[in-house]
C-alpha cells in the first residue's frame, strides 16, 4: 500500500495522439507523438501494436502517466506511459486503453 501523499505524486494527464507508427524491428511496439498541451508533443513508445493499428489511434485521447523518468526502448526515448489493462479471453489477450468518455482538452490533469 502507498499513502495518498505518494499517490498524489503520480501525474495523470489526457493526451491526444497526433501520429502513430510501428517501430521497425518490433511486432509489439508503436511510436506515438502525443499532445499534452505543452509547447511540443512528446514521444511515447508503447507495446500496444498487437491490439491496435496505428491509424485507429490518431486523433484520439487517452490517459497517460506523464512524470515518469524517460525510458529508452529499442533506441527510442519514451517520455510518458499510456494506461491500459489486459482483457483475457481463452488463449487470447487484448490490450484495452483507458480514455475519457467525453472530449477533453489535451493536458487536462486527472485528480
Amino acid at each position: 500500500m502507498i499513502s495518498f501523499e505518494e499517490f498524489k505524486k503520480i501525474e495523470l494527464k489526457i493526451g491526444k495522439i497526433l501520429t502513430a507508427e510501428k517501430v521497425e524491428g518490433s511486432e509489439k511496439l508503436l511510436k506515438l507523438a502525443v499532445d499534452f498541451g505543452e509547447e511540443s508533443p512528446r514521444q511515447v513508445v508503447s507495446g500496444i501494436a498487437k491490439s491496435y493499428e496505428p491509424e485507429v489511434l490518431v486523433g484520439k485521447e487517452f490517459v497517460f502517466v506523464t512524470n515518469l523518468e524517460p525510458r529508452n526502448i529499442m533506441g527510442l526515448e519514451s517520455q510518458a506511459m499510456i494506461l491500459a489493462t489486459i482483457k483475457k479471453g481463452g488463449t487470447k489477450e487484448e490490450i484495452i486503453l483507458m480514455k475519457p468518455v467525453k472530449k477533453v482538452k489535451p493536458g487536462s490533469v486527472l485528480g
